[in-house]
């Protein structure tokens, strides 16, 4: 499981340290692609696996269920940690989540994400000014 919240910075190659704590779930190799709200998921192949098969279930009869396949998949690289524990981000990633200089890395249960620093203190603050209303409608969904 992946949780926790890391700042490391992206270098002008796209070398961006993984933190030492989700390295081993991670595992050597990994695949990261487009995620929502502006940052990028990434996820161990097992993880990636169950993905695929279920993805491979969504109805192609339908626009949204396309575009969104389409989109997740294109983006997809299989990363792989180096000796000095880094990745390579591709550019077309960083220019999609806006990665430059300050990053945030966090633990989110079966993946990590992979935030600018703008972007994530922007999403954190408006998540903890509304986290309580938040909170309540969890109830829906049995927590």
């Amino acid at each position: 499981m992946f949780m926790g919240e890391y700042q490391h910075n992206i270098d002008s190659k796209g070398r961006l340290i993984v933190p030492s704590k989700l390295r081993d779930d991670l595992g050597e190799k990994f695949v990261v692609t487009r995620g929502m709200d502006g940052c990028l998921f990434g996820y161990p192949m097992d993880e990636w696996a169950q993905l695929e098969e279920k993805m491979k279930d969504m109805p192609l009869s339908k626009k949204e269920a396309r575009t969104f396949v389409r989109f997740f998949y294109s983006a997809a690289t299989e990363c792989e940690i180096d000796k000095q524990g880094r990745i390579n981000v591709p550019s077309n990633l960083r220019k999609y989540a806006q990665l430059e200089k300050p990053c945030v890395i966090i633990g989110v249960s079966n993946r990590i994400e992979i935030w600018s620093e703008e972007r994530w203190d922007e999403f954190s603050q408006d998540a903890e000014e509304n986290f309580d209303d938040i909170a309540e409608t969890m109830i829906d969904f049995g927590f």
